[in-house]
């Protein structure tokens, strides 16, 4: 084996085959092929030996070492394995610790944050009608098609959601007054307070995946897991069959206790709740009135569980997977988190328009600021200028399936263990989806 020496630097040809072991250099490795330092050889306190150089001008020496075997695989092909076994189209390279969000902020077209009246009521035309066709079919339908019409209702009436969600964020309109004014009016079918909800949505984006921050999805703590086996078991049962319904207790649990609020916010959370609680007594009993209980769980109820049907599955698939981490204040880093910690999923286009781009959610918490409407040009820049930091999916059983059967304890380490794994006499529940829930990707 030979060895040149030139610009302090030793560069190594080595048949792998005969290498045996030296712990006196420090290596930089590639197959075969080593590289040495000065510094290297100062540091571990290696002097020169006459021996060690020929006596010729080109001065060469012997050595042996042992070479590092090369990673089973590479990075790019680990991602592509993983995008393969959860269900996703790419996972993004880590973004770097010394860009910030502000880096990402400012490549962004100020285009995309201007408000556009004509777009924005267009898009609660588009809700309202779409809402008004789902009620038509719900009347019209025979009962084999009710599933049906209760799906694009339920489809529809997320919209509304969303129109709300662009209210809250003072991306709807430049007048602060009719934003909550539609706000509010866009909640009221859905029975949702406005003001608590934005109070509590703020903060998941201000801590989006945060240990012990963030108000949306979170992982389970193990001592919550371990603290009797009756919470274990609704626990695993909302985490893991029911959980594409797990934003009713989310709903119920964060919006209607006032102690949860700061004393500035709570006349304000009074006066949604009175909204939501006016609904309730004129709007539910008016229902019953015209079409009985039945009409009741056929023209409000159903259409109501699908909404959260699409609610639940958007916040979970927006930051959750398994290669995705949670963090504690001291490591969480703001860009890694909304860049890299957030996902843009696509569903079939007809959910998409209903729901106002809803799923293009990666320029949302680079900023909430981005009307709904121009999400789609704002995501494009984020692929032309960050793309390969992107975690990408399209809407399919196998990403389902991996949030549903995996994405359950927080572990610093793994990021999630599922509850079979702690468990498993009890997650028959997570035991049944894995057999039942196709692996289609």
């Amino acid at each position: 084996m030979a060895c040149r020496l030139a610009d302090s630097i030793f560069h190594f040809t080595v048949p792998q085959e005969r290498a045996v072991s030296s712990r006196r250099f420090a290596l930089r490795n590639t197959p075969g092929q080593y590289h040495l330092t000065w510094g290297s050889l100062i540091q571990r306190g290696c002097g020169f030996h006459p021996s060690l150089f020929h006596k010729k001008k080109i001065r060469s020496l012997q050595a042996v070492v042992l070479p590092v075997q090369p990673p089973l695989i590479d990075e790019v092909e680990r991602r592509k394995q993983l995008c393969e076994s959860y269900g996703f189209t790419q996972i993004g390279e880590p973004l770097p610790e010394t860009v910030t969000l502000k880096d990402v902020l400012d490549t962004l077209p100020k285009k995309v944050f201007e408000i556009d009246d004509v777009k924005a009521w267009k898009s609660v035309l588009i809700s309202v009608t779409s809402y008004a066709l789902g009620i038509f079919m719900i009347s019209n339908a025979p009962w084999y098609l009710l599933p049906l019409a209760w799906a694009w209702t339920g489809t529809a009436v997320t919209g509304f959601f969303v129109i709300g969600h662009d209210c809250a964020h003072k991306s709807f309109s430049r007048n602060k007054l009719l934003e909550d004014i539609v706000g509010t009016l866009a909640f009221l079918p859905l029975v949702y307070p406005y003001e608590p909800w934005r109070f509590k949505h703020d903060k998941h984006h201000a801590r989006t995946n945060m240990l012990e921050g963030d108000t949306a999805w979170h992982p389970v703590w193990r001592e919550e897991v371990d603290s009797s086996p009756a919470l274990r078991k609704a626990i695993i049962l909302g985490y893991g069959p029911l959980r594409p319904w797990m934003s009713i207790a989310h709903w119920l649990m964060w919006h209607f206790d006032l102690k949860k609020f700061r004393p500035h916010e709570v006349k304000q959370v009074k006066i949604s709740l009175a909204c939501v609680f006016a609904f309730i007594a004129i709007g539910w009993p008016l229902i019953v009135y015209k079409t009985g209980i039945m009409g009741w769980i056929k023209f409000w109820l159903m259409p109501w569980l699908g909404y959260h049907f699409w609610m639940s599955t958007f916040t979970m698939v927006h930051h959750t997977a398994p290669h995705i981490p949670f963090k504690y204040r001291d490591e969480w880093n703001a860009a890694q988190s909304q860049l890299g910690g957030t996902v843009h999923c696509k569903y079939p286009r007809w959910i998409e328009i209903l729901c106002h781009d809803i799923n293009v959610h990666i320029p949302h918490h680079i900023s909430p600021r981005i009307p709904s409407y121009n999400l789609r040009s704002a995501h494009q820049s984020l692929q032309e200028n960050w793309g390969k930091y992107l975690n990408e999916a399209f809407w399919n059983w196998r990403l389902m399936k991996t949030i549903m059967t995996t994405c359950h304890v927080y572990n610093k380490e793994k990021n999630y263990v599922a509850f079979d794994d702690i468990a498993p006499e009890e997650s028959l529940p997570i035991a049944f989806l894995r057999k039942v829930m196709p692996d289609y990707a």
